[in-house]
């Protein structure tokens, strides 16, 4: 399955061993523009050193091995999800994270980049049409009643997902369509009484409405 997280390993990311210096660490992390590496030795994953942490340790000529560090050991296992793999980078604010097996052993490494732009595949941000944000109640929410209205004005849904509105019972359906009009649409919905929180027709606005729906959506899957 493409969205698991075995699948998702960056392919020249490398791992730091504790026998590499802090320089070392540093210019690996320069090389693959990131500030974050995974500690491996052999197949045993030791954690996750940081650009800061090579610093505050002063370590950039000495080995890693030399010293006792705070490593902390984020990481997700080979089966899980793309939506767990992205719910515990966003939680802990990581743009690396390790992959390892049933037996622990390390796998591999996710890089954040890589990760939302799998996001962004899925939810078919790059394709064209439209984007419609609808504002209703769990209760009321029908996914089969909004399809019928899209599909009924000759218009196909590319992607959709749901956000709560914090310390409320709102929520948020964020819908991609396959029709940049989405005219026929709105006046559709607002015969059936929906609250129209938004409309996107013009790609140049579609940017910034991805990147605050992505951080919306993230932290609805680390609720």
């Amino acid at each position: 399955m493409e969205a698991l997280a075995e699948n998702l390993i960056a392919e020249n990311l490398p791992a730091v061993r504790p026998t590499d210096t802090g320089q070392q660490v540093l210019n690996l992390m320069e090389a693959c523009r990131v500030t974050q590496l995974p500690v491996v030795k052999e197949k045993e994953y030791l954690g996750l050193i940081s650009d800061r942490l090579v610093y505050d340790f002063n370590l950039t000529g000495e080995r890693i091995e030399q010293h006792t560090m705070p490593l902390h050991t984020p990481h997700v296992h080979a089966g899980q999800h793309l939506f767990e793999v992205a719910a515990v980078m966003y939680k802990l604010n990581l743009e690396v994270i390790a992959v390892v097996d049933s037996s622990h052993n390390y796998l591999g490494a996710i890089l954040l980049r890589d990760l939302s732009a799998r996001l962004a595949r899925l939810f078919s941000v790059t394709e064209p049409g439209g984007v419609l944000i609808l504002r209703t109640t769990w209760n009321n929410y029908s996914t089969s009643q909004i399809s019928q209205i899209i599909e009924g004005n000759d218009t196909r849904i590319l992607s959709l997902f749901v956000s709560r509105t914090e310390k409320s019972d709102l929520i948020e359906v964020t819908i991609k369509l396959d029709k940049v009009d989405l005219s026929a649409v709105i006046q559709t919905f607002t015969r059936y009484d929906y609250e129209i929180a938004a409309v996107y027709m013009d790609d140049s606005m579609l940017n910034d409405m991805y990147e605050d729906r992505l951080e919306q959506f993230l932290k609805y899957l680390n609720m």
